[in-house]
């Protein structure tokens, strides 16, 4: 089960809305669906996350590019929402690499829809990490160290961000 949210910053605080993710395919789709919800073309924050298995934070701050940071690219790697986020440039390999073929993948996380008997994931894409990719001080300055987002635990991480942001309140209404 996902969820995901957008907060967009305004003079008044954060305000949060609950986002559906059916028609997003691609990282630009997602972009645009964040600069829509942006206000006077502040900061923008689109929070994602696959039950306990991971999360992602993407940031827009005006016309600049997303700052996208994930939690762990191997769990986000085997779910559609995921494969949105793990851009070629994020897991630093050239675009159209062979064997970085994150469609080949179901969303079980097994490829051509066998299961994956290998308990070390050793059948899974080689080239996705296991662990956090991404911009670590995506939320430095608003609050969350890098230190912080990197411990923050898959289950409660968005709670957390929101707290720290002050936007516990907003988000829980959306959640």
């Amino acid at each position: 089960m996902y969820f995901a949210a957008l907060l967009a910053r305004t003079e008044d605080g954060w305000e949060a809305s609950d986002t559906e993710l059916d028609d997003v395919e691609t990282l630009s789709d997602l972009t645009d669906l964040a600069r829509d919800a942006s206000v006077d073309e502040d900061t923008v924050l689109v929070l994602i996350e696959q039950e306990d298995a991971w999360f992602g934070v993407v940031r827009l701050d005006g016309e600049d590019d997303p700052r996208i940071y994930v939690s762990d690219a191997s769990a986000a790697a085997r779910s559609s929402y995921g494969e949105i986020l793990l851009t070629d440039e994020l897991l630093g390999r050239e675009p159209g690499d062979d064997g970085a073929d994150l469609d080949s993948l179901d969303l079980d996380g097994t490829e051509d829809g066998e299961p994956d008997d290998d308990e070390d994931g050793a059948g899974s894409d080689a080239s996705v990490p296991h662990g956090p990719v991404g911009d670590s001080e995506i939320l430095d300055d608003l609050g969350v160290s890098e230190k912080e987002l990197r411990i923050l635990d898959a289950e409660d991480a968005l709670s957390s961000i929101a707290e720290a942001l002050g936007a516990s309140e907003v988000l829980e209404t959306v959640r």
